[in-house]
């Protein structure tokens, strides 16, 4: 059965399928469709697994299953990263799902895949596409969080509308800041245009650009010169998000037209100065890394905003050592 992103989003007590395939290119929002249900499943038991872990031993996702709880709680799964490798072994075991649940999120499928059409097809099954935001999405998140305060004209929605890059992940940590900032729910232009202009870290942006091409002697460098700011944890986390998002997209865009192609046609455009080091970047990255570090930046952004104890000076750094290694690996 399929359902419509923003109809869950409305409202997830909906859906009420056991097993669920969340789909697309908008890893913002099935990343927060997967916080969602965790949320409400803090007194239930969650399991986080990739696809590879499932494949790897067929009898893996049936054991986890059918082993009974030791606190006899409902299980829930997650399964990462999911693709058509994975739908025999799903096919044989959702009779055996039981009271627990099981959510799948994956990549773009399209209308052959057999994963996709067991999930449209079954009445017991649930489908819910994630496609990109476009400018009427975004503008309408923007309006929805911002409904409660003064000030919000049709310019402050494009500006910040155009600040996002229609990047939801983006797009949510600037409207958190903004809630902040303005915590008498009155946005004044001139205090918004520079809190939006202000944000820029040239020395972290080198790091960054450093880390995700695999230069292990300049990321060093620079994580000993550069002043990770603190309460900006957040942004530098979407600055990476932001970058490796881009190089995804024109990963996928290349399969059909090549890298030079896929670089002229992305939108937001890419700046020709920057142009270097995002082909020095593609060379390092494959589809499949780039999925497992995007994972790995938002479990570290629920552990940042969940845990305020947190060293988050180190977490950051550490991250960013992690993607100069995965860029070599």
């Amino acid at each position: 059965m399929i359902y419509k992103s923003y109809l869950i989003e409305q409202n997830l007590e909906s859906l009420t399928e056991k097993v669920v395939l969340f789909y697309g290119e908008n890893f913002g929002l099935k990343h927060e469709f997967k916080k969602k249900i965790k949320n409400r499943s803090l007194e239930n038991e969650t399991f986080d697994f990739y696809q590879e872990e499932i494949i790897k031993d067929e009898s893996f996702l049936i054991r986890e299953i059918k082993n009974i709880s030791l606190f006899q709680k409902k299980k829930i799964f997650f399964l990462e990263n999911v693709n058509d490798k994975i739908f025999n072994i799903l096919e044989q075991n959702i009779r055996h799902v039981g009271d627990n649940q099981i959510y799948l999120f994956a990549d773009i499928l399209d209308k052959k895949s057999k994963l996709r059409n067991l999930f449209e097809k079954q009445q017991n099954l649930a489908c819910v596409p994630c496609y990109a935001d476009n400018e009427i999405s975004i503008k309408k998140i923007i309006q929805n969080k911002l409904k409660d305060f003064e000030g919000v004209s049709p310019y402050i929605i494009n500006l910040i509308c155009d600040n996002s890059n229609l990047d939801r992940t983006k797009l949510n940590n600037e409207l958190e800041k903004i809630i902040i900032c303005f915590e008498n729910k009155k946005i004044i232009k001139e205090d918004l245009e520079a809190l939006l202009d202000a944000r820029t870290n040239d020395d972290f942006n080198l790091l960054k650009d450093e880390a995700i091409i695999g230069n292990r002697k300049k990321t060093n460098e620079y994580l000993s010169d550069t002043i990770i700011e603190p309460d900006k944890d957040i942004y530098y986390l979407s600055l990476i998000n932001q970058r490796l998002t881009k190089l995804y997209q024109i990963k996928k865009q290349a399969k059909s037209g090549g890298l030079e192609q896929a670089i002229s046609n992305i939108k937001p455009p890419i700046f020709w100065k920057d142009k270097p080091i995002y082909l020095k970047q593609l060379e390092k990255w494959s589809l499949e890394k780039i999925r497992k570090v995007l994972n790995n930046t938002y479990e570290i952004e629920i552990q940042i905003k969940s845990n305020y104890l947190i060293n988050k000076n180190l977490l950051l750094k550490k991250l960013l050592l992690d993607i100069c290694s995965t860029a070599n690996s």
